[in-house]
């Protein structure tokens, strides 16, 4: 309501201005008027104004006009209207494409920072890049622009970049409206001379195109994983089994590679702060566990109260030490040492948002954070163990880890007994369907690099496969190539079951770790 006031202030001032001199209302208000109301309501009121001023004026004094004066600039007005169309018609492309662009990642990201205007030098650019510390730069070839402005961006920051090409809007034999393309070459160029070849993601089409909004919402997406590993806090409760070495990690290698904190302690120190606790500590645990498991009535009340007990150790220390991922030794000291084992604990914890691995696989346990930050959801950990080629599925299970909301939904998260040592609570049940999943797996190579394996598939309705948990894929590309190429491959025996399309975010996210993308 104020800047409407010293709007109409504005005008009335500028007008008597214009009321003595004959000249610049208009130009006067112009300024101000913006800044109080913006260039929608000030344009055409303003607009409106002068016409009538001028329609005022010609009337009251038409018997006193210079005719010959007024054809003079009449021309001189009209050349200079011309000009300036012609001028405006050389940006105007290029504006339309700005804005609609801008329009997109803010769609896509509302929290993304933008330059308000396109910044066709190199001192804008560096004043826009003073304001910055960014996760994700998207350049933008508005038009043609010499290497020297990927090379500014690329001086200042080591974040991934997305090199974005508009589309030419128009061709029709005329004038070239954008050469946007021609500019890409240069940035990419530099690109690769800075960081090596590929170490950046390409995308060409106008802001408004399915693919160009899928392209660039995945790699911000695949960004916000990036930051989100710098973050992460994880543990490893003790050593992995004999022969699963597989899953063992280094701190350092895990913080070069993610930037992500590995710690680690012994099962044993949970088992006994899980045995320090009374059952009138339970209740919490028990209540919720009774809520969320179908079943467990059925198993001996000690075995469910030790349950609870190990549960509110593990939690307690997840909650107290800020983890957000953990992989956990389960065999054999929980069912030698604790008499109950630890799977429907980690279940518990996945549903609940913290991913958590078995048989201690760090890597397991990563890949299931990556996979659950990218969809919010839980994902399944478990081995490859049935293939059936005529229906070009694979069968992944264990033991009773999966995550409690991944159950069907006609049984629930049942609870029965460990397949092998008879003893539960662990769960088992059947993994309820999904359109789209993704396989996942962070990978070590002999040499010690990192490795992404992705391949994509439906997860089908299929009841439990065997007593445990299990999801049944049937994957886009050859089950029988993807068996056989990861284990030629020396892949791992844990993989992740991600419910969602996210494979291409994968990629991404990969290219931008610096790691080797394996995609089936």
């Amino acid at each position: 309501m104020r800047n409407q006031i010293l709007f109409y202030i504005v005008i009335l001032l500028t007008n008597i201005i214009h009321g003595i001199t004959g000249f610049a209302g208009t130009i006067l208000a112009m300024p101000p008027s913006l800044m109080l109301v913006g260039y929608d309501i000030a344009k055409p009121i303003l607009n409106v104004l002068a016409i009538f001023s001028g329609v005022y004026v010609f009337v009251g004094n038409y018997k006193k006009i210079a005719w010959k004066e007024l054809a003079r600039i009449v021309v001189v007005m009209a050349l200079g209207i011309f000009g300036a169309v012609f001028i405006k018609g050389l940006f105007v492309g290029k504006e339309h494409q700005f804005e609609k662009s801008i329009a997109m990642l803010k769609g896509l990201n509302a929290d993304c920072t933008v330059p308000e205007k396109m910044l066709l030098t190199i001192n804008d650019l560096d004043a826009y890049l003073d304001t910055l510390n960014p996760d994700l730069i998207v350049l933008q070839n508005i038009t043609f622009a010499n290497a020297a402005y990927a090379s500014e961006v690329l001086k200042r920051f080591a974040c991934p970049i997305v090199l974005w090409t508009l589309r030419e809007p128009v061709i029709d034999g005329t004038r070239l409206r954008l050469n946007s393309l021609t500019g890409a070459y240069s940035a990419g160029n530099a690109i690769t001379a800075f960081r090596g070849e590929g170490k950046f993601e390409y995308i060409f089409g106008a802001p408004g195109e399915a693919e160009v909004e899928r392209e660039v919402g995945a790699a911000i997406r695949a960004a916000k994983v990036k930051y989100d590993l710098r973050r992460l806090k994880m543990i490893s409760i003790g050593h992995t089994p004999q022969g699963f070495g597989f899953g063992r990690a280094l701190d350092a290698e895990m913080m070069s590679t993610f930037g992500t904190t590995l710690d680690s302690i012994e099962a044993r120190e949970l088992i006994n702060k899980a045995k320090g606790y009374t059952e009138e500590e339970l209740a919490d645990e028990l209540a919720e566990a009774r809520k969320t498991i179908v079943g467990l009535e059925a198993i001996p009340e000690n075995n469910v109260v030790n349950f609870a007990r190990l549960y509110k150790a593990y939690k307690s220390y997840v909650g107290e030490n800020h983890i957000g991922a953990l992989c956990s030794r389960c065999w054999p000291d929980f069912f030698t040492e604790f008499g109950t084992p630890v799977c429907s604990v980690l279940s518990l914890l996945n549903a609940n948002g913290v991913s958590a691995s078995c048989e201690s696989d760090a890597y397991g346990a990563l890949s299931m954070f990556i996979g659950s930050d990218l969809t919010s959801r839980s994902c399944f950990f478990g081995d490859p163990v049935s293939m059936n080629e005529k229906e070009g599925t694979i069968t992944f299970w264990h033991c009773g880890m999966a995550a409690c909301d991944l159950a069907r939904k006609d049984t629930g998260a049942q609870v029965g007994v460990h397949p092998n040592r008879k003893i539960g609570p662990v769960m088992d049940f059947g993994c309820e369907a999904c359109e789209h999943v993704t396989i996942f797996r962070v990978g070590r190579k002999p040499d010690g690099s990192f490795r992404f394996f992705i391949a994509e598939g439906s997860a089908l309705d299929k009841p439990k496969q065997f007593n445990g948990t299990s999801v049944v894929v049937k994957t886009v590309e050859s089950a029988k190539d993807v068996v056989y190429g990861t284990v030629k491959g020396g892949w791992e025996p844990h993989f992740v079951v991600v419910y969602g399309q996210v494979a291409n975010e994968l990629e991404k996210l990969g290219n931008m770790l610096g790691v080797e993308v394996c995609k089936f």
